[in-house]
């Protein structure tokens, strides 16, 4: 019994290893992955701090409300442009906006970008805190510039140091209806008012029953700059000037040379025969119908147009003897010497003087565009525009420089102070040699202002 179980056990056995011996063979035997050494989690790259964008302090003199408000609108045209550099502008009051510069020059507290009346920066260059801006322009964007600009950017060195979006002129904007109700001519820049004929239609326009003031000169501008730039064209029309131009060292017979004196007697004449009212209680006159005439510049074009409308006329300047002359130049921009990344002060004013920005401002101030590719593109400005006789002004050689030295801070502060005695019946000679003594004291105060001091 016990052997024939075993027997079967052994059959059953034999069988079964049979049967596995003879199933499907796989193609390839299973082998194992091949065990490799552990390896370090992937670790991530260091991440670099975010860029901080580089800062531009700016400084602004605060304008009229036209500009200022275009100005902003600049800077956030460049700020929505640029991520990398940030604008810093800060508006000071316009009155004391040279003596804040000043004093920040002599504490080294000057803003990176600086804007200033076009004439002061000869003062600013002598006294060592501007940066010349030849490495930065190229030769096709400095020939885009009007030669005015480029004239009085550029210091005595050959250098230049400023830029501006806009250029400036004078003219006589005048009432066509008191012109015809006067029979008063219509001139042309072939053929402007002499002395005699400015004079006689003074006294014309003067009589109209309608008219308080035949002109309007800006007294409520006050003493300051506007006397220089917009009344030293008179002396300039009658042969005389601020000062001896060949070298800048006196304005002894010129300033109160016998021309001078003698325009500066005539400006008193309209002031004694009530033409000019010598404080207007606004700015008003003009638009108003009070006065028949108003010499002044072109940033009164966009109110004067919107009030006149076609009744408005845009006339060159007299003729008083030496051919008519207009005073030039305005606020420009600058690079100071305390600037410490002037490549990025620069990046931020050639975006300023770009000619899409140009035309921001001068829309709003009626400026005449600093470069020509803004004036081909300007509805005022062009050939056929309301106020292309200033673009005709500046290529006619009637615009006049200010005077190209450092002392001019001096010379505009007593010319401005001398005619404001005159208007309010000062003897007009003594008032002349008076401001002479300020301003050759102060060249000679300075060893004549050598250009390095």
């Amino acid at each position: 019994m016990f052997g024939k179980a075993f027997r079967t056990a052994l059959f059953l056995m034999a069988a079964l290893a049979l049967l596995v011996a003879c199933g499907p063979t796989p193609t390839e035997p299973p082998t194992e992955a091949p065990t490799e050494p552990p390896t370090e989690p992937p670790t991530e790259a260091p991440t670099e701090p975010p860029v901080e964008p580089v800062t531009v302090t700016l400084w602004f003199h605060s304008g009229r409300g036209e500009e200022r408000d275009a100005l902003n609108q600049i800077l956030a045209n460049f700020a929505a442009a640029r991520d990398d550099i940030v604008v810093d502008a800060v508006e000071l009051p316009e009155g004391s906006y040279n003596e804040q510069v000043q004093a920040a020059a002599f504490s080294d507290d000057l803003p990176c970008l600086l804007d200033f009346d076009g004439p002061f920066v000869y003062n600013y260059v002598w006294g060592g805190f501007m940066l010349p801006l030849d490495d930065y322009i190229s030769d096709e964007m400095r020939s885009d510039f009007l030669p005015s600009i480029l004239e009085q950017g550029t210091y005595q060195d050959g250098k230049l140091y400023s830029l501006g979006q806009f250029d400036s002129g004078l003219a006589i904007w005048a009432n066509k209806a008191y012109l015809e109700a006067a029979g008063v001519r219509i001139p042309t820049l072939d053929e402007p008012w002499t002395r005699e004929e400015f004079e006689a239609a003074l006294a014309a326009l003067q009589a109209l029953p309608e008219v308080d003031y035949a002109l309007d000169m800006k007294m409520n501008y006050g003493r300051g700059e506007w006397f220089t730039y917009g009344f030293s064209p008179i002396l300039q029309s009658f042969g005389g000037d601020l000062i001896n131009r060949t070298d800048y060292q006196s304005a002894d017979g010129v300033l109160n040379g016998p021309e001078s004196v003698a325009a500066m007697e005539m400006v008193q004449s309209w002031f004694e025969m009530g033409y000019v009212n010598p404080e207007p209680a606004g700015d008003t006159d003009f638009v108003d119908g009070k006065a028949a005439l108003s010499w002044v510049g072109h940033w009164v074009a966009p109110g004067y147009m919107e009030a006149l409308g076609d009744n408005l006329l845009l006339l060159p300047m007299p003729d008083f003897g030496n051919g008519p002359k207009t005073g030039m130049g305005s606020w420009n921009w600058g690079i100071t010497t305390n600037c410490e990344n002037p490549d990025a002060a620069w990046e931020v004013l050639e975006f300023i003087l770009q000619p899409e920005q140009i035309l921001v401002m001068t829309n709003a101030n009626g400026a005449v565009p600093a470069r020509k590719s803004a004036l081909a593109m300007s509805d005022l400005y062009g050939p056929d525009g309301f106020l292309n006789l200033y673009v005709q002004q500046l290529e006619a050689g009637v615009a006049v420089p200010r005077p190209v030295t450092p002392a001019y801070p001096v010379i505009t502060s007593a010319f401005a102070e001398a005619f404001d005695n005159i208007k309010d019946g000062a003897d007009v000679q003594t008032e002349m040699d008076r401001a002479v003594e300020k301003i050759d004291q102060d060249i000679q105060d300075n060893q004549g202002y050598p250009i390095n001091p």
